[in-house]
């Protein structure tokens, strides 16, 4: 790959070349990128100011010829990780310096012997936006060049500004969620101030935003109506409120006789004089006096600033940075002319806290407030996403990643708790960082179950070495003791390998290995000292943007076979991403369980699905329910019972109501037992099947009769037992009955089974799921769910969609029922 002069710039005192690829690595020749700028469109920003111009020519790299920086709009040259070397020749015997705000990149141009050229490397690392670098003989600045670096992994500026924003929104949001929930007082003294250079950093970023608040302010301010009391003549009274009618009743001296006035007892009177009110429109709101304390807050913060870099320079014995004291000179005199104003000049001063919805949602004190809040209350990100012109893109993809997700699921979630943004010392600050472990806590709004996603989450002590992946999401689920973790890793890495193949971009081989070690390393130990996988899944997140075509890659198809694979995420390229959240989140739990390859819980889980069979036996009678109690046992007629009976591992007993009425047994099932002996017994001419009880255990509630009744007994599984509160529950007999059940339950602990007979072992099916007005149906002919409202049709879904797509089927019948 051969490096082409891509900058040359000739004033009357220097020559500066800048020579490096004209394209980036990801493209294997300089036809393939001109192939892509062609797609892209975009176009570079360059600016070039200096003393006595002579010429300023730029790379065109469509033509291949270098043209005037300002004539056209250029694709972009300079991209991330690229590494351009810079040579500058002076013309002049002038010492001429290098500047950049960065210190790395400061030092990396030098001059070379005594010759005054200087060299060296203009490399950024993973680091992008507008990047502006001059040259200084003495105090005399000869050139000021402004360069754009664009992402090498984005679609340009588009997608790389569209992080920076939802970044910089959800900050917001949680900010002021947290703001809402901590009520934070506005007051003349802050009790911990940001640090000087966080505040002018701070300030200088948001500095324009806040000028257009406070002109919003001064073109619609809030303002109020004030009542004016006034002494004058009597002819003058116009208006008379309870203070003037109170003046006249301690004034009745005022009174002279009149030909006009009012009468009493056949004379007529008129005061000489009395109290006038007047309403008169006034800007002097406690709003508009919290505006103005905080300009004028702001303006005391510059000052002190700018007086102590001043004296801070003077004491080392450097000399002032003139650059940064003109940024905040111009900062000052701007916040200055605002109070110049006459609209500011007539309101007045603070004299106490202001919350208000004025203040929370009217256009410009919204804005201004914000601002004031994030300045002086040191809201900052500690990934530094304000500290410098260019941008770390690989920590800023991973930052918003993890927002984003968060943002994904408030947008159906309730948000319970988080500790991104916290006080600390009194200001608020963002923890997001390699080294903090943020969490945003959510609720399911119908099943209550929690949500939990974690940043940089330690798992801890591991039998083998700690692991630290970038996003847990850890999932909770109704009738399950553990969570269901899945972990997302955001990689700014794209395998463009096979960009012009079939499967399209994706992500690197290593990060999907890397998402195996995560999942096959995030272990728990079980009381028993064996290990369980908590883990269910794990997804690369990547910076890529066609999702349709994406849907064919190897490592999309991967997540429905192993559960790790992996997904494009971007601003404009969410769908994927937001399509398994939903699906994890509304899943049953049976349904995530089937999708793991050995995870926590599947020994359970498998014991659970084994043929525990329960036989519950009708007792009819007090004499009968005390002597099985007492003696651990259970009779039923031979004839009574049918094939199948023989797989019973345990005996559970339902009492009917008439052993209540003279008993304290709860009319239901509420005992059962392992069965330990079987034995055929001869009682009077009848044959009778005998069942030996290890002992009786008590469920955790009693199973409801609920109108319904066992005849003679009814055979169930364990699982299911413990599991219903309700009697025609345990007639559910095959999957999908249970698993639409299970879904319900989920929702709503107020589901009923309504069965078309009223002794559960005559049954011979279910009719319906009754949830208040709604009623769902299972038409096994058609193989069809049926949601009726008042016996009406409103919608029907494929049982084929319940076995295949559980997560969709719950949604919808979540948005038909409980939206």
């Amino acid at each position: 790959m051969e490096t082409q002069e891509l900058l040359i710039i000739e004033t009357a005192d220097l020559s500066l070349f800048i020579k490096g690829l004209p394209y980036d690595r990801k493209y294997t020749n300089l036809r393939q990128y001109r192939k892509q700028v062609e797609l892209e469109k975009e176009t570079m920003v360059i600016r070039v100011h200096g003393e006595q111009m002579e010429a300023a020519d730029v790379l065109n790299v469509e033509t291949g010829e270098l043209e005037f920086v300002q004539s056209n709009k250029l694709a972009p040259i300079f991209f991330e990780n690229g590494i351009y070397q810079l040579v500058l020749t002076p013309k002049r015997e002038k010492q001429i310096q290098f500047y950049h705000e960065h210190p790395g990149i400061r030092n990396s141009i030098s001059p070379v012997g005594t010759s005054g050229i200087l060299m060296g490397n203009l490399q950024f690392t993973n680091e992008v936006g507008l990047t502006n670098f001059s040259f200084y003989s003495g105090k005399e600045k000869l050139l000021e060049v402004t360069l754009e670096i664009f992402p090498s992994k984005l679609s340009y500026k588009e997608d790389y500004r569209k992080l920076l924003e939802e970044v910089n929104d959800e900050v917001y949001n949680l900010a002021f969620h947290f703001i809402k929930k901590t009520y934070l007082n506005a007051s003349s003294i802050l009790s911990e101030n940001p640090s000087p250079t966080e505040f002018f950093r701070l300030l200088e970023h948001y500095f324009l935003a806040f000028e257009k608040a406070i002109r919003k302010i001064e073109q619609q301010p809030h303002h109020q109506l004030n009542t004016e009391h006034e002494l004058v003549r009597g002819d003058r009274i116009k208006r008379l409120d309870s203070k003037g009618r109170q003046f006249l009743r301690k004034h009745p001296q005022v009174f002279e006789d009149s030909p006009i006035g009012f009468s009493i007892k056949g004379r007529t009177f008129l005061p000489t004089k009395g109290i006038n009110t007047n309403k008169r429109l006034s800007f002097n709101t406690l709003e508009n006096r919290f505006v103005k304390w905080m300009i004028e807050r702001l303006l005391h913060k510059l000052t002190d600033l700018k007086q102590r870099v001043i004296k801070r320079d003077t004491r080392f014995q450097v000399e002032v940075d003139e650059i940064l004291v003109n940024r905040i000179t111009y900062m000052v005199k701007q916040l200055e002319k605002f109070l110049q104003k006459s609209f500011w000049k007539e309101i007045g001063s603070i004299d106490r806290t202001v919350l208000n919805m004025v203040m929370q949602s009217k256009a410009g004190y919204r804005e201004a407030y914000k601002i004031y809040l994030i300045v002086s209350r040191g809201l900052s990100l500690q990934g530094e996403l304000y500290k410098m012109s260019v941008k770390d893109v690989a920590t800023l993809y991973e930052y918003w990643t993890y927002l984003k997700l968060g943002q994904i699921l408030r947008k159906n979630y309730v948000m319970e708790n988080q500790n991104i943004v916290k006080t600390r010392q009194g200001a608020l600050f963002v923890d997001l960082d390699q080294t903090s472990n943020a969490t945003q806590v959510f609720r399911h709004p119908q099943t209550h179950e929690r949500i939990k996603l974690s940043f940089q989450k330690n798992s801890g002590k591991l039998p083998t070495v700690a692991q630290k992946p970038d996003i847990m999401l850890e999932v909770q689920k109704k009738g399950v003791s553990y969570s269901y973790n899945y972990i997302f890793d955001a990689k700014y890495r794209i395998d463009f390998g096979q960009e012009y193949s079939q499967n399209g971009p994706g992500p690197m081989e290593e990060d999907i290995n890397t998402m195996h070690r995560y999942r096959d390393a995030h272990v728990v130990r079980k009381r028993q000292g064996s290990y369980e996988r908590h883990a269910f899944g794990a997804y690369v997140l990547f910076p890529w943007y066609d999702e349709e075509n994406y849907e064919l890659h190897p490592f999309y198809k991967s997540i429905d076979e192993v559960n790790i694979g992996g997904l494009p995420f971007l601003p404009n390229a969410t769908k994927l991403v937001e399509r398994i959240v939903d699906r994890l989140i509304e899943s049953n739990p049976e349904d995530l369980q089937n999708e793991g390859i050995l995870p926590q819980g599947s020994v359970a889980y498998w014991r659970s699905n084994l043929d525990e069979t329960v036989l519950i036996g009708s007792v009819n009678n007090k004499d009968d329910y005390v002597e099985f109690k007492k003696n651990g046992h259970y009779r039923i007629k031979a004839n009574n019972l049918k094939e199948g009976w023989q797989n019973a591992r345990f005996l559970a007993l339902y009492v009917t109501q008439e052993v209540t009425k003279d008993s304290t047994a709860e009319n239901g099932i509420h005992f059962y037992g392992e069965i330990k002996n079987v034995q055929v017994i001869q009682l009077l001419n009848d044959v009778y099947i005998e069942f030996k009880i290890e002992k009786w255990e008590s469920l955790s509630t009693t199973i409801r009769p609920v109108g319904y009744g066992i005849q003679s007994y009814l055979l169930t599984t364990m699982n299911l037992l413990k599991e219903v509160a309700e009697l025609p529950e345990l007639y559910m007999k095959f999957g999908e009955e249970r698993k639409l059940w299970r879904m319900l339950r989920r929702l709503s602990t107020n589901v009923r089974t309504n069965l078309d007979q009223k002794l559960v072992d005559q049954a011979r099916k279910i009719q319906a799921y009754q949830i208040g007005f709604y009623s769902l149906v299972l038409d096994v002919g058609i193989r069809q769910i049926h949601i009726l409202y008042n016996d009406e049709l409103i919608l029907y879904i494929p049982m084929e969609q319940l076995k295949k797509q559980p997560a969709s089927v719950f949604k919808m019948i979540k948005e038909t029922i409980f939206q």
